[in-house]
């Protein structure tokens, strides 16, 4: 039998601490590599965190220097791509000889714009970071400290264990989002997020018997006690409850079923073997970009060029003609 053994990594960060959630993150993807799981996925923004009922001091026409400070330490604790935690983070995957996917923030740029985007690193079983994505549309307030991505990040990885690839928390409510990984065959589905509602559950099944392919649902575990004291603006979350994200992460198959999870109200790491011709014999009946697509109706144009702001190069001049 084809089979693969996953694991799901339901944990907290050590919010808003680049360091300390590096190594927690680098334990975790070891504990599951030596559990015998072969694809680990880790939540959304565990890197340095998803800052939960936080308003960084904005409201609509103004802002407030208490925010401002937040914001700063948000972007000094958020990753760079050619940073060191990355290469650490790889070097764990490699240990634990592992596909490691994890959601971090992603900042870019020092001196040509400043800009946060929450992103899922992708590492090969060597230690190689193979590439990421980037949220294509960030979720209500969230557009307050979170850049948005574009079609040069949708990737989908084939590998020893099937095609991985995913989107991130509410961009799965986006048809033709997921419609785009379908077509690159994804066969594993990762869907970190943010939502501990009851309704996400349904989401995740939906996803798996729509793309007839294994859906990996990775949230965190956390409780306002988590948050450190002296951050700027903790004020903002007195009225939130004591369990802030209760968790729920889950292991769907290619027809619904449910194989391990939900994990509620704790930390800790889901596994499964999954059975990869499973997809196969889910698509008798129903294959979202083969049989079922029908292209002479229906067609999706995906752009995959990165959205540079501003472009350098040479005006192109007409001759003139003149002898």
């Amino acid at each position: 039998m084809n089979t693969v053994k996953v694991a799901v990594v339901q944990a907290a960060s050590v919010l808003f601490d680049k360091p300390a959630s590096v190594k927690k993150a680098c334990e975790l993807v070891e504990q599951a590599g030596q559990n015998g799981g072969q694809i680990v996925v880790l939540p959304e923004a565990f890197i340095p965190a998803y800052p939960r009922g936080f308003a960084f001091g904005m409201k609509i026409g103004s802002r407030n220097e208490e925010g401002r400070a937040l914001w700063q330490r948000y972007w000094d604790n958020s990753l760079d791509i050619a940073g060191p935690e990355v290469q650490q983070l790889g070097e764990a995957a490699a240990r634990a000889g592992v596909f490691l996917a994890i959601g971090v923030i992603e900042r870019e740029g020092q001196s040509a714009g400043e800009t946060l985007y929450c992103s899922m690193l992708y590492f090969s079983p060597a230690g190689e970071l193979l590439g990421k994505h980037r949220k294509l549309k960030p979720t209500g307030s969230e557009r307050l400290i979170w850049g948005e991505g574009d079609g040069s990040t949708l990737p989908v990885f084939s590998t020893e264990h099937g095609k991985i690839g995913g989107l991130i928390c509410w961009e799965n409510y986006m048809p033709l989002a997921r419609m785009a990984l379908y077509a690159q065959g994804v066969e594993i589905y990762l869907a970190p997020t943010a939502d501990s509602r009851d309704n996400w559950q349904s989401t995740v099944r939906h996803i798996a018997c729509e793309g007839r392919c294994f859906v990996l649902g990775c949230n965190q575990f956390v409780t306002r006690s988590m948050y450190p004291p002296q951050l700027e603006a903790i004020h903002e979350l007195e009225d939130q409850p004591a369990i802030m994200c209760r968790g729920g992460s889950v292991i769907v198959a290619p027809t619904g079923e449910v194989l391990a999870g939900p994990l509620w109200d704790e930390e800790g790491i889901l596994y499964a073997d999954l059975d990869m011709d499973e997809i196969t014999r889910a698509k008798i009946d129903f294959d979202v970009v083969g049989h079922y697509a029908r292209p002479d109706i229906f067609q999706l144009k995906v752009n995959h060029d990165s959205q540079d702001s501003v472009t350098f190069g040479s005006l192109h001049r007409e001759p003139s003609g003149r002898n």
